[in-house]
């Protein structure tokens, strides 16, 4: 399931429930049809070429130059199935010029390229490099520059067991309200990485009830949706010890949204090392056991490692 399939996905549970007063209402063959359909397509996107299973390294660049490569005498080792030697990562305020060494295959969209500057994944145009079964590309976090590797043809790709869900339950489908902050606030959120932060911009709070009760979720800014990492009183015991993410449409004219926690899911992090996740916020940590959306149990999933 692609970007687009996932938002006309979310689009049409909040479709479905719009003859009724109350948004969050669907019928519940139609709400489990729909969550079905989102599970299926999650395990998809962890797998895609631009998922998470297949990462293989994360290398933050700190000098000026940095050799990678195979050989225990880089900088930076790449997995076995690299060339022992591949060249150097140039460090500038500008961004990463990537120079090849000679008589090494290295491609860009099919290309061999002897040198290229690698425009981050923070720009229009990020920049992704093959060689071989691997590729990389920049990323940029507040202002600082790493290498993200990635090999296509990594053992977790066949290896991953399929993933656990809580059961379907529609009180966890809940009619949330934005609660608009005067202007847009810049977050400081925490991530996974000690020393590195994440600054989303947030339009305000999200207020909702569960079993009656009074909740409340900063919420993030991503494109026309809202993006929520939350904590739980299941984290760490059924579900992943940061929190979890979720993601809910635009509120209406009204600043009426819907939050179906069915759909929450383990970040990035929950398998691999080589993520950035954000945190959830103490203020994003709800005092609540929220029975639904992704379980995490590591003691099932097979052992992370580089194509070695």
């Amino acid at each position: 399931m692609n970007l687009l399939r996932i938002s006309t996905f979310i689009i049409a549970l909040i479709a479905v429930s719009g003859c009724d007063s109350s948004i969050a209402k669907i019928a519940a063959d139609d709400h489990e049809a729909l969550v079905v359909e989102w599970r299926e397509g999650r395990l998809e996107r962890l797998k895609a070429e631009d998922g998470y299973l297949n990462l293989a390294g994360l290398f933050w660049l700190t000098g000026e130059d940095s050799t990678f490569g195979s050989g225990e005498q880089n900088d930076l080792t790449f997995p076995s199935i690299a060339a022992d030697s591949i060249g150097t990562f140039r460090l500038s305020e500008e961004g990463v010029l990537m120079l090849i060494n000679p008589g090494v295959d290295v491609r860009y969209e099919g290309v061999p390229v002897k040198s290229l500057f690698l425009s981050d994944d923070t720009t229009d145009n990020p920049v992704t490099i093959t060689h071989r079964s691997l590729a990389w590309l920049v990323i940029q976090r507040v202002g600082r520059f790493g290498v993200r590797l990635r090999d296509f043809e990594h053992p977790m790709l066949e290896s991953f067991p399929p993933l656990e869900y809580f059961p379907i339950a529609q009180t966890y489908r809940v009619e949330g309200t934005l609660q608009r902050y005067p202007q847009p606030r810049t977050i400081q959120v925490d991530t996974v990485i000690e020393g590195l932060g994440w600054e989303p911009e947030s339009p305000g709070v999200v207020t909702f009830e569960l079993d009656g009760e009074p909740f409340e979720l900063e919420a993030y800014t991503s494109g026309d949706r809202l993006f929520f990492v939350f904590g739980d009183s299941t984290n760490g015991r059924d579900t992943y010890p940061a929190g979890r993410f979720l993601y809910a449409e635009a509120p209406n004219e009204d600043g009426v949204t819907v939050l179906d926690f069915n759909l929450s899911y383990s970040p990035p992090c929950a398998f691999n090392d080589f993520s950035t996740c954000p945190v959830a916020s103490p203020r994003n940590r709800l005092k609540t056991d929220i029975i639904a959306g992704e379980l995490y149990k590591p003691g099932d999933l097979p052992a992370f490692s580089s194509n070695d």
